[in-house]
This record gives structure tokens, C-alpha cells and sequence, in this order.
């Protein structure tokens, strides 16, 4: 997802820094002539040179997309204290960091900044074969963030995927799915973009579900 949403964003006037573990992502920030910096999102001066770098080569942060893939799996009682705070870092305080470093940067620039922060269905319907995701991103919200920072035009909202591609997804899932098919990582990429541009100025501290009408609660 977060490789669909760097390759849509650009076709949208944005220049990107991309921040990942994996090798791939030199290979991705050459193709879309990108800042690539490589980290761990539990690393805060890994976060640090991120932003230091972007700010070197862009001079402005105009918008933020954090994504990260799922935490460790397992029995809800088995998992063990390390799993759970390795999932605190990867899923919430991730977001924290960024906000803290990026925020000041925003404010000091003449037009308003958007975050969005890719979390997951299980933040709303929480699913056993993810526990440390659903409790951890059900944590993960916008509104004290837009309470603090929306007057002064920043936003932020969180994305909710339902069953994506990006990952096998059974038939049996296919079939709890109204629309009948599982999601693509370009359906997410889509609302990204449209959360981060202009269409969406008066969108704040909302999640919103991308997952063909999987989620039942109203």
C-alpha cells in the first residue's frame, strides 16, 4: 500500500522522501526520483534524519502518509511483552514521532499541512488473527491532534483498509465481503490522495473505512 500510494502521490505535484527498512525501496525512489531513506520506524533518529533530509532537499513538509504493515501475530496470551512493545512503536508511536518533528515545520509555512495515517479495519472490529494491530491502532486516533492543530490548518485522518491484496486473502474472506472481491492497494492509494489534496480541506479526525462494505458496526 504504502508503494501504490508513492506512486500515485507524484502524479498528484508531489515530491516525495520515502522512509522504509526493506532494499526495495532504493529501486522505488529511483523510478519516481525520490529522497529514500532507509530506518526503522521504532529508531527515533532514524525518524530524525528523515525529516532533516527532506527538509534539506524539499525545504517544506507539505503532507505525511504513515504506513507500516502489521505488528506480530499469535494467541492473544501468548504474545509476549517484547511483541506488544515493538507494536506500540510500529503502529502508534510512529505517528507520534513524525507528528512532533513535522508539526513545528508546518505551522512556520504559509499553507496548511494534512497527515494520514494508514491503519486497519480491526481498529473498529477487532480481529483475532491480529491482536497487538486491533488494540494498538484503536489507540491510533486523530480528533486530540485536530483539536490541538486544526485552527491553525493542519489536519489529520486514518485510513481503515479492510481486506487488501497486498496479502493473501482467502476465499472464505472473499465471501464476508459485500462487494464480493478483496481490495487493491490502489483503492487505498486513492483515498490517501484525496485526503491529503484540497477536496478534502474540511475532512479532519475521521476514519475512514476502505473495505468494500466489510465492517458491519455502525
Amino acid at each position: 500500500m504504502g508503494a501504490a500510494c508513492a506512486r500515485l502521490l507524484p502524479q498528484r505535484g508531489y515530491r516525495l522522501a520515502l522512509f522504509a527498512r526493506g532494499s526495495e525501496l532504493g529501486n522505488l525512489a529511483t523510478d519516481l526520483d525520490a529522497l529514500a531513506v532507509t530506518g526503522d520506524l521504532a529508531d527515533s533518529a532514524a525518524i530524525e534524519q528523515l525529516v532533516h533530509q527532506t527538509q534539506q532537499r524539499y525545504g517544506r513538509v507539505d503532507a505525511v502518509v504513515n504506513n507500516t504493515g502489521h505488528a506480530a501475530k499469535g494467541d492473544l496470551l501468548t504474545l509476549t511483552d517484547e511483541d506488544w512493545h515493538r507494536g506500540l512503536d510500529l503502529l502508534l508511536l510512529n505517528v507520534i514521532r513524525l507528528a512532533r518533528l513535522v508539526t513545528p515545520i508546518m505551522l512556520a509555512q504559509e499553507r496548511s499541512g494534512a497527515f494520514v495515517n494508514i491503519s486497519s479495519f480491526a481498529a473498529v472490529e477487532p480481529d483475532l488473527h491480529f491482536p497487538v494491530s486491533a488494540i494498538i491502532r484503536a489507540g491510533l486516533s486523530a480528533k486530540l491532534y485536530v483539536q490541538q492543530y486544526g485552527s491553525r490548518g493542519l489536519r489529520m485522518n486514518n485510513v481503515l483498509p479492510g481486506k487488501i491484496d497486498t496479502y493473501p486473502v482467502s476465499a472464505e474472506a472473499v465471501r464476508q465481503i459485500p462487494l464480493a472481491r478483496p481490495g487493491t492497494a490502489d483503492d487505498v492509494a486513492r483515498l490517501v490522495a484525496f485526503l491529503l489534496s484540497d477536496d478534502a480541506a474540511y475532512i479532519a479526525s475521521q476514519d475512514l473505512l476502505v473495505d468494500g462494505g466489510l465492517v458491519r458496526a455502525m
